[in-house]
């Protein structure tokens, strides 16, 4: 069997948790996975820790302040690496890497304090060090227990990317440079460990494939190997009907479709990354979402054709962070031509579209957008009457809740519409605005903030999606 195994932040939070997880990997391999490629993200919060600092440390433009949080996070990943390592030299050598590559943040760091500048190559620089600090130690962890591992960083493993710094996209031919360098690795009975979330441009310049990257990393993996599965494991039980956070009676989807799957990553399940579905959907390799916790339980398992069952919805999943735009076009121009210069303004400043509602009556477009953009999409917009009036009027509301129902079944399904909102209504709650696709994978709505927990609840009691 040919396996890929992602492993999270939280399973490789420290050295106790990347010894259980080296020792996870050794029963696997025991039990017949003969081939496998592991790949692994930061040490948790780590991620985190380098952007915030990133930033901070370029406003501030202090060169003690820099060294004191290169040795901060030295330190953290020689004690991890001293936990989970139990092999002398190995753990020595391991440290000398680590070593060597807090030298280069560091260098990196100073460069950025002295110029008080960060741009986005610079940041995905200095933010792949998370992943790249992590590999040796779970790959030193493998061999201190017996195992063959080498690890290598996203780039050094092929994931060849375009320049698009924070979100970098596969270039063509890529998958082929994956296959040329993983395959002769595992024909040789090694294991790679790969740094999930990075890649590298054609130059050799490091590119992060946006957050929560490790899943795609692993599934691009997946797919130029030809993998009989991927299994991305977690510290949940899989994917669930809805947040447990929020809903007591969140229960494990069993089986999930790709479509289905990409349904709910895209509007907000965190336990994937939005694109991590495409390679495996286009290989047709299954995707077993797992608990670390619970290592015998099967898990989310992610197949190809949607599962028949009685419930029309599966699952509702909410993003909390957002905020609805309504725009009115000017009388003499057409909803096209508005909308066409809307979403390209939007488009040239990165702002990510979660949402869209037309009201053609009243020459109206409705977007919502996560609200740390709001600023510059508000920006955006203004700038579109520069060269005259093209927007009549605009307002915007971040008091609000963007939510989505998801379920194959509920394709073709009469009712499922007026179930939703029947539910809503029940519990007094306005509905702001609705979107729904021509698939009918996903009906689509906004909500008040303040109602969005009651909402979500009420949803999946009507459903039954937790029994």
């Amino acid at each position: 069997m040919r396996l890929v195994m992602k492993f999270g932040g939280g399973a490789v939070a420290d050295g106790g948790k990347i010894k259980a997880v080296a020792d996870l990997i050794r029963r696997c391999k025991e039990e017949g996975k003969k081939e496998m490629v592991v790949v692994t993200s930061a040490i948790f919060k780590v991620t985190d820790i380098l952007h915030e600092n990133a930033a901070r440390i370029s406003k501030e433009g202090e060169v003690e302040k820099v060294k004191e949080f290169v040795e901060d996070l030295k330190n953290k990943h020689e004690i991890a690496a001293s936990e989970a390592i139990a092999n002398k030299h190995v753990l020595s050598m391991v440290k000398k890497e680590i070593k060597e590559r807090i030298g280069e943040m560091e260098k990196a760091l100073i460069g950025i304090c002295l110029l008080g500048e960060l741009t986005a190559r610079s940041l995905d620089y200095i933010v792949s060090f998370g992943e790249r600090l992590a590999a040796p130690i779970l790959a030193g962890a493998l061999q201190s227990a017996g195992m063959d591992a080498v690890h290598l960083t996203g780039g050094g493993a092929g994931i060849i990317t375009n320049e698009d710094y924070g979100n970098a996209q596969l270039t063509r031919g890529a998958e082929a440079t994956i296959r040329a360098r993983i395959m002769p690795l595992l024909d040789g009975g090694k294991i790679p460990v790969v740094s999930g979330y990075t890649g590298e441009t054609k130059k050799g310049i490091i590119t992060t494939l946006g957050r929560g990257g490790s899943d795609y990393t692993a599934t691009i993996i997946g797919a130029a190997i030809d993998a009989d599965e991927i299994w991305l494991w977690k510290e949940t039980e899989g994917i669930m009907s809805a947040d447990p956070k929020i809903i007591r009676n969140a229960r494990k989807i069993p089986y999930i479709s790709y479509a289905e799957a990409m349904e709910l990553s895209y509007f907000g399940a965190s336990v994937l990354h939005p694109r991590a579905i495409e390679p495996a959907m286009r290989k047709r390799i299954p995707i077993r979402v797992k608990n670390l916790l619970k290592p015998e339980d099967k898990g989310t398992l992610i197949g190809e054709e949607p599962e028949k069952t009685k419930k029309a919805a599966k699952a509702i999943t909410l993003i909390e962070n957002t905020s609805i735009i309504n725009i009115a076009g000017a009388g003499v121009r057409s909803i096209s031509d508005v909308a066409a210069r809307i979403f390209s303004v939007l488009a040239a400043k990165g702002v990510d579209i979660i949402m869209i509602s037309q009201g053609s009556s009243e020459r109206t477009i409705s977007i919502v957008i996560d609200s740390a953009q709001l600023d510059r999409a508000v920006g955006a917009i203004q700038s579109m009457n520069a060269g005259g009036t093209v927007i009549r009027d605009f307002t915007s509301n971040s008091n609000v809740c963007a939510m989505g129902v998801v379920g194959a079944e509920m394709a073709g399904t009469p009712g499922v519409a007026g179930k939703v909102f029947s539910a809503l209504g029940k519990e007094g709650i306005s509905v702001i605005m609705i979107s729904q696709g021509s698939s009918e994978f996903n009906i689509s709505f906004v909500v008040k903030k303040e109602d969005a927990y009651k909402a979500a609840q009420a949803i999946h009691d009507v459903f039954e999606m937790g029994v």
